[in-house]
């Protein structure tokens, strides 16, 4: 019963894996569209948010699975639990990167030209947070869980970044208040995948943070 049980536990790391790959890849992907002016692949990402969550479904049905069909022990059911909530931020993110996407379209009309080095950095920083809370879990690694939740700070300093030189930016040049502000927008989803990240670590701490009746469950 256990073998069945952790071969179902080994598939949901993998789908939790490959969940934090599509909207690693979305985030990426909605920058470059965003700084390039590609209004396809702005579309396919708003597009492929679909397939997120139809990943999420997928993970939360073998999450019940493991609850409905097996007999979990306290540490277990940290573990499903975690892997619940942390699909629920890893699908939100995936909205923020159609977000994103779709202030793009807005954007690409607009006769401005922009470019705004500390989005790029932000966009980078929150995908190694996002990266390092999933191998966390699949890890069951603490400390690289607790150093996803520092790493916030480093986005957080980002966004601060970013809204000073865009507000610098609007009152230079008039003309750009509405690229700016869209760019503001943009950039508040960024700091929210960030918080989404912290969120998923948190939980990978959660699974892991047993209390002293459980670290002996060895059933």
């Amino acid at each position: 019963m256990r073998i069945k049980f952790d071969e179902q536990l080994r598939m949901l790391n993998n789908e939790m894996i490959i969940m934090s790959n599509m909207i690693k890849l979305a985030i990426q992907e909605a920058v470059d569209a965003l700084f390039s002016r590609n209004v396809e692949k702005a579309r396919k990402i708003m597009q492929d948010d679909e397939l997120v969550d139809q990943e999420q479904k997928k993970i939360e049905n073998i999450c019940f699975q493991l609850l409905i069909q097996q007999q979990p022990v306290a540490r277990d059911l940290r573990t499903i639990t975690a892997a619940m909530k942390m699909v629920t931020d890893m699908e939100r993110i995936g909205d923020q990167a159609a977000d994103i996407s779709e202030l793009t379209l807005l954007l690409a009309k607009s006769p401005c030209s922009f470019k705004v080095d500390n989005i790029n950095k932000m966009a980078a920083e929150t995908i190694i947070m996002l990266i390092h809370a999933v191998e966390a879990y699949v890890e069951k690694d603490m400390a690289k869980a607790q150093e996803v939740i520092e790493h916030d700070d480093i986005v957080d300093d980002l966004f601060v970044k970013v809204k000073a030189d865009l507000i610098n930016i609007m009152q230079k040049d008039a003309a750009y208040g509405e690229v700016a502000a869209d760019l503001l927008m943009i950039n508040k989803y960024l700091e929210r995948i960030g918080d989404h990240a912290t969120n998923i670590a948190e939980w990978v701490i959660f699974s892991l943070d047993a209390h002293p009746d459980e670290r002996n469950d060895n059933t």
